[in-house]
Order: C-alpha cells, then structure tokens, then sequence
C-alpha cells in the first residue's frame, strides 16, 4: 500500500515548494490583486452572457393567415392646419379603405409646435365639418344672392338652385369639373372662411393607428378635402393652390404591427424639409413579417421594415408639375418571415469559460510576475557589478 501511494505521488504535476524557499515580492502581490479584479470582471461577464437567452435566427415562407395589418402612425406638419390635412389609404386593388377599423387623432399646434386644443378623432375618409361649414364663419356683412341662383350647368334633378358659393363648388366636384372661384358670381367678393384663413397659420400632429388589409398598398397624408370621382382619387386644396402648402414635416413614428418597448424602428425621427415651393414625399417601404419566441413558449408576432426616401418639387415653378404636395408611403409585404428564437445557453458552455478564465488569467499572471522577477535580478546583479 505505502509502495502504490509512493508510486502515485510521482505522477504529481502540482509539485508543493517548501516554505522556506518561496520569495514573495512587491511586484508579485500587485499583480496578484489585479489579477483577481480581471478574473472577478470576467466572472461577472461571463455569468450574465450565461443568464442571458440566446438568439437563433430562422427564415421560411409566410404561411400566415393574419387579415389585417396594424399601421401606426405620428406625424407632425408645422405649416399646416389640421382642416387641411387629409389621411387615406388603399391597398394594391385600389379600394380605397374608408369603413375599416382605425383610431386616428388630430392635434392643432401653433407654428412653434406647441398644441392649441385637445385632439380630435378622425374619421378614414371623412370630411371634416369645419372644412365642409362656410356660412357659419362668413363676414358679417354677406353678398346678396337671387333666390334662385344658377348652378352653371352643374344643377341636378334634386339640386336646381345655387345660392352660395359652396353649393356650386359642391355640385362642381360631383360632375368632376374644376372649380374657379373667380368666374362664380356667388364667389365674388366672399372672405375665406376662419378654416381657410388659419389654414397656413398652423400646425397639426396625426396620430394613432389604422388597420388594413393584410397586402401591400399605400397611404398618405396631403392637403385638402379628399374624395373620389370616377374611382379616381382626388384633393380639393380651394381656394388656394398646390404650390401654397409647405409639406415639411417630422415622422416622430411609423412602425407596422404591434410595437416592440425599446426598439427604434427605421423611420422614427426622419425630418422632410420642402425647401422649393410645393413638394411631394415618397417613402417606399418593405415590410418583412417577423415572429420573436420566447423561452417560455409564447410568441411575438410584429414586422421589421425598410424604407427608400425619395422627394420632387411638383410646383408649376420649380418642379416637372406632375404629382401633388404630401407625404406619400407605398409598402410591400415580402414573402417571407423571419423567426428570432430564444436558446437558453449549454451549463457545459459555461463552465468551460469559467475555467479558461481561471486557467488564462493565473498563466498569464504567473509569466507575467517570473519576467518581472527575472528582470529585476538581472539589474541587480548588473548594478551590483559596477560597484565592484
């Protein structure tokens, strides 16, 4: 028994030095203390890497069924009323959405951005009653009209009679004819409307979200009452012209689906500057569905999304004249998902660290503290013989 422990002892690769032969110095205990601070740092590291899921990445078709996609919104356009502001949408077929389930709101701000009145709900579509209400906020001294005033050629079976200049503007949109305030008798020496005068005099924040349906498609935001003639969709911007709104504006958000707390999607905080008359804003985005599953099982379902900015001048001016002011946004869904699933990370994985920590660090230290030792024996013999 006392040969195989003698036996074993020589297979001993941690050999023990006496007591009496070990030198402790200045330098080794430094190096000691700041080894033990870096070996506690990369402990802590490696502890909360460890604690941390990890993230596998998956990509396969899209073979969702989801109908609708959540598109929310925050825009602010300092140089426009709210009145004058139309939000609408419609998906590639070219059905506009007017009746689908939305919740958009409309805030006034002076031009320094500040909010004038509580916000307002909007309806997809809808006139707004302060843009379709002239009478009510005419000087009080009116232009006398004939009982029976004329329609130039716009009347209808139901609507013979014109007597203000928003009956005919009215019947004019119906027929789809353009509408010159100019050559209206009942148009001639009226005021703008008190919607009309602050339409340049303030500012507007939309917000909110709209659901759609769930293929690509486009919304956008420009000046004007909104409608369609002909299924061709069109803005009213009178009295005034294209050129005299100032399009600039601030996307503080635009995310699709549901939001994710602490990520910055691409298009939050991007300004659009209309430095040349009337400008029109296209913004081509490409939605790609994706799917976060956590540990415990359940399941985020949210899209990531890239945008391509483009912008020209459409003032008679300045620009080719095609196209309108606004801010135009054309989205397309990919075929494809993108699956993020988190990994709880292997114990082995982790003890294996720990010990090359360990292992690194004490080898590291230990060359370390033998340089330094040789080193400063060598000066000492050196200085040593020059004294002799």
């Amino acid at each position: 028994m006392v040969n195989a422990l003698e036996v074993l002892k020589k297979f001993d690769a941690y050999p023990k030095t006496l007591e009496d032969f070990r030198i402790k110095t200045f330098s080794g205990g430094t190096i000691t203390v700041i080894s033990s601070i870096v070996m506690i740092l990369l402990f802590t590291s490696e502890i909360r890497d460890y604690l941390t899921p990890g993230i596998e990445e998956q990509l396969f078709v899209d073979t969702s069924k989801t109908n609708k996609l959540k598109i929310n919104v925050d825009f602010v356009f300092p140089r426009v009323s709210c009145d004058y502001l139309s939000l609408d949408a419609q998906d590639v077929s070219g059905a506009q959405h007017i009746d689908i389930e939305h919740n958009v709101f409309k805030r006034r701000l002076d031009l320094d951005g500040k909010p004038i009145a509580e916000p307002v709900k909007h309806e997809i579509g809808e006139q707004d009653a302060n843009a379709t209400t002239v009478a009510s906020d005419k000087k009080e001294e009116e232009v006398t009209t004939p009982k029976c005033g004329s329609c130039y050629g716009a009347e209808t079976e139901t609507h013979k009679c014109c007597n203000t200049c928003e009956e005919v503007k009215h019947l004019y949109m119906k027929k789809g004819w353009k509408f010159v305030p100019s050559t209206i008798e009942q148009c001639r020496g009226e005021q703008f409307s008190l919607t009309e005068q602050k339409a340049l005099k303030e500012g507007c924040q939309i917000y909110g979200y709209l659901e759609v349906n769930r293929v690509g498609g486009s919304f956008h935001i420009a000046p004007g009452r909104s409608f369609s003639i002909n299924h061709v969709h069109v803005h009213d911007v009178q009295p005034y012209s294209s050129s005299d709104f100032n399009m600039t504006h601030t996307v503080r958000h635009l995310s699709f689906g549901r939001n994710v707390p602490g990520r910055t999607d691409p298009m939050d905080g991007v300004v659009g500057v209309a430095e040349k008359g009337s400008e029109m804003f296209n913004y081509y985005v490409k939605i790609v569905p994706t799917i976060f599953a956590r540990l415990d099982g359940s399941t985020f379902v949210t899209n990531q999304f890239s945008v391509t900015r483009h912008s020209k001048v459409v003032s008679a001016f300045f620009g080719d004249g095609s196209g309108m002011p606004g801010v135009f946004f054309s989205y397309e869904l990919a075929p494809m998902m993108v699956k993020y699933s988190e990994k709880q990370k292997s114990l082995g994985h982790f003890l294996s660290n720990l010990c090359a920590i360990i292992g690194g660090v004490f080898t590291v230290s230990g060359l370390l503290d033998k340089f330094i030792y040789a080193s400063g024996n060598i000066l000492q013999q050196k200085t040593e013989l020059g004294k002799d």
